[in-house]
């Protein structure tokens, strides 16, 4: 075989030897075996010469892919981390500032935007009983067992008249627009003489000892009006046995009733949210060692708290204040009227109103 030619018989042409031998100097390729004297003329005259870049290089600037994909990146995170910022800087705070950064440097209770205003339709928006359940479904009832001198099929009848109680003085449609809680009244022990009396005397003339609103949720439908047919709930029942071997039934509910002027008419209307807390503690006697009726309890403890329901003297009725009579009912102490971590704490007299809503 020559040395200018392939083991299959082909002879390279001048330029291949000419690329071969520019590659050889650049210490590139592998020579060939044997090459041709030809190829040695090449070889020498291209080491004399200088150095042709091949024309596809010329003006070709290599890319740096690791470099620009890591500025991309950045720029990537950096964008993402603008648009968080913006749609939630509560969340931004708390992360950098960590769950003990002082109240301060978190967002705190702002006034709500637009969006979360009560509206006619949605008289709860904006508020945490959004969430809450309507009415009795919002009232839990514990699984019934025996106590004292009750059956645990007793138990469960007399945890579900508690619970009818609370519907019939807290819920009524007509209770609530001003009317006498007649089913309610019917299921108290009528031989109980102090609440009887206070019966007897908070309709016709109610005080602070004797006001209706101590057991019953009452507004004057003259001055007030309720959003819609919904009153939101949250709480519960719990019993023990009490003294003398009675079913003691607790109830600690929170009721929210949404409410406008009675004269409102428009879509626009101020809509204010009374709440109220109530905790009744209810004793089911047995009859063979307390004076009772069938089917009635006694009332052991009855108090609430109350915000936006008015302040002043008694009138029997809840008073939410509206327009600037709002602004000067909440001169008052702070209160978070949804927060059910801490007992009821005004007693039996509660209800002055006069504390600020922070979540009403």
């Amino acid at each position: 075989m020559g040395a200018g030619t392939e083991p299959d018989g082909s002879s390279r042409s001048d330029e291949e030897w000419e690329r071969f031998l520019r590659e050889s100097v650049a210490g590139t390729a592998h020579a060939p075996k044997e090459p041709s004297a030809r190829a040695r003329d090449v070889a020498k005259r291209l080491r004399t010469e200088p150095a042709r870049e091949p024309e596809s290089w010329r003006g070709y600037t290599p890319a740096r892919p690791e470099r620009r994909t890591g500025w991309y990146v950045v720029g990537l995170l950096a964008s993402l981390v603008l648009l968080v910022v913006a749609l939630v800087p509560g969340r931004i705070v708390d992360l950098f500032g960590g769950a003990d950064s002082p109240p301060e440097a978190r967002p705190s209770q702002a006034a709500p935007a637009a969006s979360q205003r009560p509206t006619m339709d949605q008289p709860f928006r904006g508020s945490p009983a959004a969430g809450w359940a309507s009415g009795t479904a919002g009232i839990t009832v514990p699984k019934a067992g025996a106590v004292g001198w009750m059956s645990a099929a007793e138990v469960e009848r007399a945890l579900a008249r508690s619970r009818d109680f609370l519907v019939a003085s807290s819920l009524d449609p007509g209770v609530l627009r001003g009317g006498s809680p007649e089913k309610a009244i019917a299921l108290i022990n009528p031989h109980q003489k102090d609440v009887q009396d206070l019966l007897a005397s908070a309709f016709r003339t109610p005080s602070e000892k004797n006001d209706p609103l101590l057991l019953f949720s009452r507004f004057q439908p003259s001055r007030t009006r309720l959003v819609g047919d919904v009153v939101k709930t949250r709480g519960q029942l719990t019993y023990r046995e009490g003294e003398r071997g009675a079913l003691q039934v607790t109830a600690d509910v929170t009721f929210v009733y949404p409410v406008t002027r009675a004269d409102a008419g428009g879509g626009d209307d101020e809509i204010v949210r009374t709440i109220v807390r109530r905790e009744l503690v209810l004793n089911w006697d047995d009859p063979g060692k307390v004076v009772t009726e069938p089917g009635t309890f006694s009332i052991v403890s009855y108090k609430y708290d109350m915000t936006n329901g008015g302040c002043g003297a008694p009138t029997g009725y809840f008073t939410p204040p509206f327009g600037t009579d709002r602004r000067a009912d909440e001169a008052g102490t702070e209160v978070d009227p949804y927060d059910r971590g801490t007992p009821v704490g005004r007693g039996e007299s509660s209800g002055d109103g006069c504390a600020r809503a922070t979540r009403s």
